[in-house]
């Protein structure tokens, strides 16, 4: 649920942290292969066109993994163009337990859902680095599960399928399913996640929303403050020492006025022509720019939007500054002139409700148990048996053009059907195109 920790590519954002448009950064890349397009090594294709039946229904295809398998799942999402100076083609390369569900959508897309069983959705999660100290491992297991029953509105007995699907993202919880290529170090999340099976925290009889973020500005904040609900007991503000090991505990990033100027032309906030901007300020949740007799006020998440969008876009050697995972991660800051540039200080990255992952793992380093770091951030939560729902439908992808499946074995099945070693290619446009060859 929130922008989790930071280690090599563990770069996140958070739900209502940092919201990176990347859209709005768009040149015209270069062609990308086509998953579809026949290999001259490969024998003939076996083609099926499904339609329809009836008219403004979403087709649709479902793909099985073979038993104790997996499904290696690459798709391409539209070209688009962009004005980006290193713009890479979005591509999705997962490996997935479980079915596949993979539908058209209305403007001729694939849309796929994974339904799975729930422990090895929990084992796809991909949080915090899997080699951090056990007990804040157990922590994160712990928070995931609970977060996932909650959101989902979970009221099922033991091993009843979870109707609800969950989406794969920050705005639930980053699920990626089996890393590709494989981590041997992920097997340490999946012992937490065993060691941890059936704990939730609960709250009235109820799985508890247990959000969570990457680190602090020394503080964690009430649920009412960060998302405008109505005050939970156990999202109560609490005191952040733990988390200095984050790359983001503080943070400074400079920001020449040609480099800002730019930055606020292209996202439509400052003027075209030949005004630069002199000055910048922040007072409160504002920010006001100057320069050229010219002044505009907004709001520092508009600010830290158009920064944090055009910055990688247009100068990607400059921006984000190493180790950030972008330029300005957190509203936790300050913004002053000087010379020919801004300063930007700063702490921690995320929303700021719940736990703290990089608090959580100092608490771990300190020797605090995942059920004491648990109830510290919780309102004294401990985690408590529940029952589990068996599988859970995961909306891992959309918008995606074309897709080829590639099982890890003989024994998978295509609607019903079972394959033997062939490959599976999935194409959307005005009808669902399925393909398989050996």
């Amino acid at each position: 649920m929130a922008a989790p920790a930071l280690a090599r590519t563990w770069f996140r954002s958070g739900v209502v942290g940092v919201l990176l448009a990347s859209a709005a950064c768009t040149s015209a890349p270069e062609t990308p292969d086509d998953p579809s397009s026949p290999s001259p090594t490969l024998g003939p294709p076996t083609t099926t066109t499904s339609a329809s039946p009836v008219p403004g229904k979403v087709t649709s295809a479902l793909v099985r993994a073979p038993e104790g398998g997996s499904l290696l799942v690459r798709g391409r999402y539209p070209r688009v163009a962009s004005r980006c100076v290193r713009y890479e083609q979005q591509r999705l390369a997962a490996r997935y337990p479980g079915a596949l569900s993979v539908k058209r959508a209305d403007d001729g897309t694939l849309a796929l859902t994974v339904t799975l069983p729930f422990e090895d959705y929990l084992k796809g999660i991909a949080e915090v680095p899997p080699s951090w100290p056990r007990s804040a491992l157990e922590a994160q297991a712990v928070a995931a599960r609970s977060y996932a029953l909650a959101t989902t509105g979970w009221d099922g007995e033991q091993g009843e399928t979870l109707k609800t699907p969950i989406c794969a993202t920050t705005s639930c919880q980053v699920y990626r399913g089996i890393p590709v290529p494989f981590e041997p170090d992920v097997r340490r999340w999946y012992a937490a996640v065993r060691r941890t099976t059936g704990e939730v925290l609960l709250h009235d009889g109820r799985p508890a929303d247990t959000v969570y973020f990457s680190t602090s500005n020394g503080q964690t904040y009430g649920n009412e403050e960060v998302f405008g609900s109505a005050p939970l007991p156990y999202l109560r503000p609490v005191v952040e020492r733990d988390d200095g090991a984050s790359p983001v505990s503080r943070w400074r990033v400079r920001l020449p006025f040609a480099d800002l100027t730019t930055f606020l032309h292209e996202a439509g906030e400052w003027p075209r022509g030949r005004r630069a901007i002199s000055g910048v300020g922040l007072d409160g949740s504002t920010v006001r720019v100057e320069g050229d007799g010219t002044s505009r006020s907004m709001d520092l998440s508009t600010f830290r939007d158009a920064v944090n969008v055009w910055a990688p876009c247009l100068r990607p050697s400059r921006y984000p500054p190493s180790p950030l995972p972008v330029t300005l991660p957190s509203r936790w800051m300050t913004l002053t002139s000087g010379g020919d540039a801004a300063a930007a200080v700063g702490r921690g990255w995320g929303h700021g409700a719940g736990m703290v992952q990089w608090g959580a793992y100092g608490k771990a380093r300190r020797g605090l148990s995942a059920s004491d770091i648990l109830a510290y951030y919780y309102g004294g939560l401990r985690p408590e048996t529940y029952p589990e729902p068996g599988l859970i439908h995961v909306q891992v992808a959309s918008g995606i053009t074309v897709i080829r499946i590639a099982p890890s074995g003989p024994g998978a099945t295509l609607d019903g059907e079972t394959l033997g070693s062939e490959r599976i290619s999935i194409a959307g446009g005005d009808e669902l195109t399925v393909t398989t060859r050996p």
